[in-house]
Order: structure tokens, then sequence, then C-alpha cells
């Protein structure tokens, strides 16, 4: 099912963290509010609990997006569902949690065509929370529909040798363990995500050039979506999905 971004002509929108500029990023409701809009992709974070449940959230720490402190790894799944993750974004969204990855996939059962970008956190133990997501996954039936992403080289390598996955890399420079060369971490790679501070019309050939899929984050204003358009970048990772649904729109609309 995530094959067909390799022959898609259309403007591509996908959810960052869910709707992150409008609600508390990585919760069901950014991922449901995103899903209501009509992105066609949703892009989230994974990483460990202390007992190995695999919990959706970005950072390292818990500091910033719940009202708890530590390292996420540090704290067990029933601890991580003690904090707040809603109340540090705006006080009307107090009382929302952290998802487990489980959670996220009983969600997305009633939306069957979004596609998943499955970003696993650089860690220690980032490998094996690739196998526990690719196993959860599977027995959700979404496996089909994911591509997977790390900005650690060695991680997106195991993704893509250890369980033969399209895997989405970055430009060299921000990843970490990158390989250079064509048999390196670029041979690995299906898709790369370029930032809007890095995109150009030339790095985007470059990209296809060398038979990749060139995608783009985070363009959030009807500039940013014109201009990922005319550097050639169609699939779209954003905070704010409005911008480039209607652009979307606009486009389809047109003759």
């Amino acid at each position: 099912m995530i094959e067909r971004l390799q022959t898609n002509d259309s403007l591509v929108v996908a959810g960052h963290r869910g709707y992150k500029s409008a609600y508390p990023e990585n919760t069901l409701l950014a991922f449901q509010q995103a899903l209501e809009l009509g992105v066609d992709m949703l892009e989230f974070d994974l990483r460990f609990s202390k007992d190995k449940v695999v919990m959706v959230i970005h950072d390292e720490t818990v500091d910033r997006t719940t009202n708890g402190s530590g390292r996420v790894s540090d704290h067990s799944f029933e601890e991580l569902k003690r904090l707040d993750a809603g109340g540090w974004f705006s006080p009307v969204f107090e009382g929302l949690k952290i998802p487990t990855l489980e959670e996220l996939c009983r969600l997305l059962e009633a939306y069957p065509d979004v596609l998943l970008n499955v970003e696993v956190k650089p860690s220690p133990d980032a490998k094996e929370v690739t196998d526990a997501s690719v196993r959860i996954l599977q027995e959700h039936g979404l496996l089909a529909r994911c591509v997977f992403t790390c900005f650690d080289a060695e991680v997106l390598a195991y993704m893509h040798d250890a369980h033969h996955l399209k895997t989405q890399g970055f430009p060299g420079e921000l990843m970490s363990n990158y390989v250079p060369g064509a048999d390196g971490t670029i041979s690995k790679m299906w898709a790369v995500g370029i930032s809007m501070k890095l995109l150009t019309p030339q790095l985007v050939r470059e990209v296809r050039e060398s038979g990749l899929l060139a995608w783009c984050y985070c363009p959030d204003t009807d500039e940013g979506v014109a201009y990922a358009l005319e550097c050639g970048s169609k699939l779209m990772t954003v905070n704010n999905p409005l911008p480039a649904l209607q652009v979307r729109r606009r486009l389809e609309q047109s003759p």
C-alpha cells in the first residue's frame, strides 16, 4: 500500500505528530483531528517505556510535553500513563495521556487508506523498538501502510535489512552513523526527508536522480507549500495541515 507513493503525482499531506499546531503533539486527539481534516498520512514517534511498552512520544524526556520529568525510558508504562500530556499546550487539553502504539493502531482501524510514517527515535534499544513496533503493526494489519524513519543510519539500515521495510532517511549531515557512497546508507533508503531550511530544486533533483523519493518538512504556510511544489517535493509533512490541504483542493479543482 505504501508503494503507491512511488507513482503518485498529487500532493500528499502528512500530519506531523498529528495536528501539531493546534493540539498537543503525539496525542490521540491530535491524530484524530488530523485524520478528520483529511490528511493522507500520519507521522509519529516511538520509544520504549522502562518495561518495554512502545509509547508514542517524541522527546527523550517527558519534561516538555507532560507534567512529569525525567527520561521516558526511566518510567514504567503505568507511570507514563499517570502523566498529563495535554496541559502543557493549553489548560483545555488537561487530562490527555501519552498513547501507546497499540492505542494508535486501534484508532487507525477506522481509516483504512491512511498511510503511516513511523519514526523510531535514536536510542540504545532503537532496534528492539523497531522489532516490537513491526510486530504490533503487523498484528493490526497496518505494516503495509508504513514507511519507517530514523535519524540513526545504523538503525535505518537495520529496518531495511532485518525487516525489509521501506525507509525514509535524511540528508547525510543530519544523520548519525551515516555511511557515504552508493552502497552506504543511501542504498537502504526509499525516500529522503528534506527540511524547509535545506529544500532546493537542485537537492530534490539530486535525490530523484539517486532513485529516491524527495519529501519535505514542514511547510506550514501557503508560501511554504508553494515553494515545496516549485522545488518538486509533493509529499509534505506539516504541523498545520490546512494550507497544504487547501492548496491540494485548488489543484484538484483546476482544469
